[in-house]
């Protein structure tokens, strides 16, 4: 036989049978039922190293498949173990930073043990907002040998489920993995209960590793990381590793192997040089710019949807701020006809970021989703092909995870990122310099006139003249936007001194601009040339148009009295809005008394016991917490700080 080529050998090297140590026939079947030929290269650097001994760092570009790159090593490990867990007992940890994320590992490793026939048979998957589960096969479960190894993940994200219910269902099922996100993990690790001891703790894994090392997270994956043994494997898997990798290091890992996979571009050079770069996202993902007005931005936007070949079916647009993603949900769907807009923020109750979250992925028809930096990053949605930016992300890191939601597992996409002319253009070479380099759109080629402009602003007023429910979220919208822009990380490219500010008042359909310190010493018309009788501008909710008509017809009833500008005064307003924001927390507390009243009064004896001992149980969990408080700090985490 003739010997193979250095290319045959790095084919032959990519097939998923070819791994040492070999997978499971079973997660081979999962592989080829899921459509994956061969592995990736974060895959088949990272899942040999991960199933043996080595803690490793991984920074791959978005799209690379770094989730099954961490999960197939998982679950081989606690599979291979010479017997199973002791009740409560948990073999492996993931992280998360979202609860979005941590939802998509689940059901990606949901999807993998389906293939496995002990652990199919427990399998269940969590309703919306019950922890009660079902079985995942149509007929009923094969009883297995009690000494057969199974792998039981459980899904702790917060929200409408209590900590109570999370440690209700880890008592239930016996869980051994476990995902979610830090606080929750915490609530739930923190319980006598749930054990992690040497003899049974495996792995641990970082998902989006350097986001969880921000500011808001710190504290709890400190606490998180006390309570486990320091001899187990550590993953951290991020697409931007390498800017916190001095800290990640700090997080418990022993000689770690860096495994960074990064794309080559081939950039003009001398005649017969031939240079490349390292990218940060992945080859078959175009990110591009374009420069335009404020007001045009928009009427852009539009023009793409309808001259991009084929016509996007998923695309995401993200904005700056919540408030501007519930401003602009009402306004764009009379924009961009025929797409279906749809919200999501962090702000959004748990119920709802679930639903319209699931409506956007399992869309058929052209959708809109219209979103901020709580969808940037790790989530693995199908078949997006555009992504919009109607303004850079305040922290630059979040930039290519934005750009990344499309162009993932080799399918092409387009990222768009609109750029005010001026100071703005700095952006690019701000970016270059970040290896992250972005190129003008060319095609589809898009021009907009000031004609084209000024009637989409007007079709955007005709919405807000509609309810003037509308109008105080673009005023909301519009503050809070200003807001995130002057906190921009590159602050002297993003200058809130270089605004136009009728530009940007056309280009949100504003009515007037808003009452704002920024505008003082700004001489333009606040009114943006409009005629508005707000007197007569009216709510569609007829409740709140009643209640508006009454103050306007007796606007001494809901003002204070006016008192000399003087000190007192302030201080006078100042207690007024204090007393304000106690009777709010009084009203909210005895709803909040009377809902749980009402549950509790559905309950039987039994139930209402098995509530009673659960409460006790927390009450012991948060004494504990309190003493172990200094002990969290210590050993692998000392020194890891600012």
């Amino acid at each position: 036989m003739a010997p193979q080529s250095k290319a045959e050998l790095q084919q032959r090297r990519r097939q998923w049978d070819a791994l040492t140590p070999p997978l499971s026939e079973w997660i081979l079947d999962a592989i080829s039922t899921m459509g994956f030929v061969k592995m990736t290269p974060v895959q088949d650097a990272a899942i040999p190293m991960f199933m043996g001994n080595k803690d490793v760092v991984v920074e791959a570009v978005t799209g690379s498949g770094k989730t099954l790159a961490y999960l197939i090593p998982v679950i081989e490990r606690l599979l291979r173990l010479d017997a199973p867990l002791k009740k409560h007992h948990v073999a492996a940890i993931i992280i998360s930073p979202t609860r979005e994320l941590a939802t998509q590992i689940h059901t990606v490793l949901v999807s993998l043990l389906k293939f496995h026939a002990p652990s199919a048979a427990l399998l269940r998957t969590h309703e919306e907002d019950d922890t009660e589960m079902i079985d995942a096969d149509a007929t009923p479960p094969p009883v297995f040998p009690a000494s057969t190894l199974k792998a039981v993940p459980q899904l702790l994200l917060g929200g409408n489920v209590t900590p109570a219910q999370d440690l209700s269902a880890f008592l239930k099922k016996s869980p051994n993995i476990l995902i979610g996100t830090p606080g929750r993990l915490l609530e739930l690790l923190s319980s006598p209960h749930v054990h992690c001891p040497q003899s049974s703790f495996d792995a641990l894994v970082l998902d989006e590793a350097d986001r969880l090392l921000d500011l808001g997270f710190k504290d709890d994956l400190q606490r998180i990381l006390a309570r486990l043994p320091k001899q187990r494997r550590t993953g951290l898997f991020s697409a931007s590793v390498s800017e916190a990798v001095d800290q990640l290091v700090r997080v418990g890992l022993r000689n770690p192997v860096r495994i960074a996979v990064k794309v080559k571009t081939r950039v003009n050079g001398k005649v017969g040089e031939e240079i490349t770069e390292d990218k940060k996202t992945p080859a078959s993902l175009q990110m591009a710019y374009m420069m335009t007005p404020p007001s045009h931005k928009i009427p852009a936007i539009q023009k793409l949807l309808s001259s991009m070949q084929p016509q996007p079916q998923k695309s995401i647009l993200y904005l700056a701020t919540c408030f501007s993603v519930d401003y602009f949900q009402h306004v764009l769907p009379a924009i961009f006809k025929g797409h279906a807009i749809i919200p999501l923020h962090g702000k959004h109750p748990d119920k709802v970021r679930k639903r319209n979250f699931a409506k956007f992925v399992d869309s058929v028809s052209p959708s809109i989703l219209l979103t901020t930096d709580v969808a940037a990053r790790g989530l693995d949605i199908p078949s997006v092909d555009l992504v919009l930016q109607i303004d850079p992300p305040s922290d630059p890191k979040t930039f290519i995870h934005r750009c990344g939601r499309a162009g993932r597992a080799g399918r092409r996409g387009l990222a768009v990122t609109f750029l005010t002319p001026g100071r703005e253009e700095d952006y690019i070479e701000f970016l270059r310099v970040r290896q992250t380099p972005i190129t003008l759109l060319t095609s589809p080629a898009i021009t907009i006139t000031s004609a084209d402009a000024e009637i989409v602003s007007e079709e955007i007023r005709d919405v807000v003249r509609s309810d003037r429910a509308i109008y105080d979220k673009a005023q909301r919208g519009f503050v809070s936007w200003l807001r995130a822009y002057s906190k921009h990380t590159a602050s002297s490219i993003f200058r809130v001194a270089d605004l136009q500010w009728d530009e940007l008042g056309n280009a949100w359909g504003l009515l007037r601009l808003p009452s704002m310190p920024e505008l003082k010493k700004w001489e333009g018309d606040r009114s943006l040339g409009l005629k508005i009788d707000f007197d007569t501008y009216a709510y569609k909710d007829k409740t709140r148009e009643a209640q508006r008509q009454a103050e306007l017809i007796s606007p001494k009833e809901r003002k204070p009295v006016q008192h000399k500008q003087s000190k007192a005064a302030g201080e006078l307003a100042w207690s007024q809005k204090k007393e304000h924001r106690t009777v709010k927390d009084t009203r909210r507390d005895k709803k909040q008394a009377k809902r749980e009243h009402e549950r509790v009064s559905k309950l039987t004896e039994e139930e209402r016991k098995e509530e009673d001992r659960l409460k006790s149980m927390i009450e012991e969990v948060r004494k504990k917490v309190a003493v172990d408080e200094a002990k969290a700090a210590e050993d692998e985490f000392e020194g890891f700080s600012d």
